[in-house]
């Protein structure tokens, strides 16, 4: 009798952890529902007058979060087709938001703004106008602008060019890459004038590994006194790409000509980014994953990973029992693209009767 009272026990106290278990599970997975995206420190300033409406002042800065989303996740050859948004609708967008800082100076009412978007909304007006974000994934590389002068056989680098000197003087929040540039090395400096006549085929891999950099982009702007011509080497993960562009009219020892071509080849480079990162959710694929439920922890880290992937449209648990969780799970990719995402956060899969098995 005390043994059968012992097991009666031990098995309400299994169902009990089990129910937190769960409890902890689906409050989890409910959060997928409101994953956002996070426009920080957004400023507004309004004259204090008889007309003044705070309302209407936190709408605007929701305009202004939503375009600054805009050109953070969308390629600019997609951004004129979310222009025009009704304020009422992009307000419809907006999960949450707070007042970070308020005050009024001189007649004038300033304030700044944070601002959380609903992912899925967001990703559903994309789709509508045909649309595919990228993953907002910020990253440092190493750049490395040359000018050749083709009229007088000279080089110019480091603070002898007119676009190292100018390059990270303008930042703007919504660029996904940031630039190091190279220190003036003479080794380097002497080096580079020693290959000038072969510039275009220097392979600048020994330089950028001295800064730790696999990652990096070439610039070499060729000038003389009709155009001048662009050779972009961009190399991410090992693959290389090249850009290449000519312009007529224009001069970099002019500071406006000089502005609008560094924000021009900055363009370039983040729409190259996001083409890397993009998501593409046309393509929903459909996968049933089965997970230990033994271990809490590898649950909630599981889950946790699921919902900072931006490549997972969502997921919920479709059933459990006293052993495993059945999940499914909308990724927008492909197959091996999901493989190769879960392996970087060492998640591995065995398939058993379409089910995939996490390891």
């Amino acid at each position: 009798m005390r043994c059968f009272l012992n097991f009666i026990k031990l098995r309400t106290l299994y169902n009990f952890f089990l129910f937190l278990a769960l409890l902890n599970i689906f409050f989890s997975t409910e959060n997928s529902v409101a994953k956002t995206f996070s426009i920080k420190e957004i400023e507004i300033s309004s004259p204090f007058n008889a007309s003044f409406d705070k309302n209407m002042i936190i709408n605007h800065g929701f305009v202004e979060a939503y375009e600054e989303l805009v050109l953070t996740i969308v390629q600019s050859k997609d951004q004129k087709k979310l222009q025009k948004i009704p304020a009422k609708e992009i307000k419809s967008l907006v999960e949450t938001f707070s007042i970070v800082q308020e005050s009024f100076i001189n007649e004038t009412y300033n304030l700044i703004l944070n601002v959380e978007f609903n992912k899925r909304s967001f990703f559903e007006l994309l789709e509508k106008k045909n649309v595919f974000p990228s993953s907002v994934i910020k990253k440092d590389l190493f750049f490395f602008p040359i000018e050749v002068d083709e009229e007088k056989s000279e080089i110019f680098l480091f603070s002898e060019s007119q676009l190292s000197k100018n390059w990270n003087l303008k930042k703007e929040k919504y660029h996904q890459l940031n630039y190091i540039l190279p220190n003036e090395d003479i080794d380097d400096y002497n080096l580079i004038k020693k290959n000038f006549n072969n510039i275009e085929d220097f392979d600048f891999k020994e330089i950028s590994r001295k800064y730790n950099f696999e990652d990096f982009i070439i610039m070499i702007v060729f000038k003389n006194n009709e155009e001048i011509r662009v050779l972009n080497q961009i190399v991410f993960n090992n693959i290389q790409n090249l850009k290449n562009f000519k312009f007529k009219n224009i001069s970099l020892e002019n500071s406006g000509d000089l502005e609008k071509f560094i924000n021009q080849q900055k363009m370039v480079f983040e729409d190259y980014w996001k083409l890397k990162n993009i998501i593409n959710t046309s393509i929903k694929l459909d996968l049933t994953i089965s997970v230990d439920n033994s271990n809490i922890i590898k649950i909630d880290q599981f889950e946790e990973t699921l919902l900072n992937i931006e490549l997972v449209n969502k997921f919920n648990i479709f059933k459990f029992d006293n052993k495993k969780n059945i999940y499914k799970v909308i990724f927008n990719g492909t197959r091996d693209q999901f493989l190769d995402v879960m392996k970087d956060y060492d998640y591995f899969f065995e398939i058993k009767n379409k089910i995939w098995v996490l390891k």
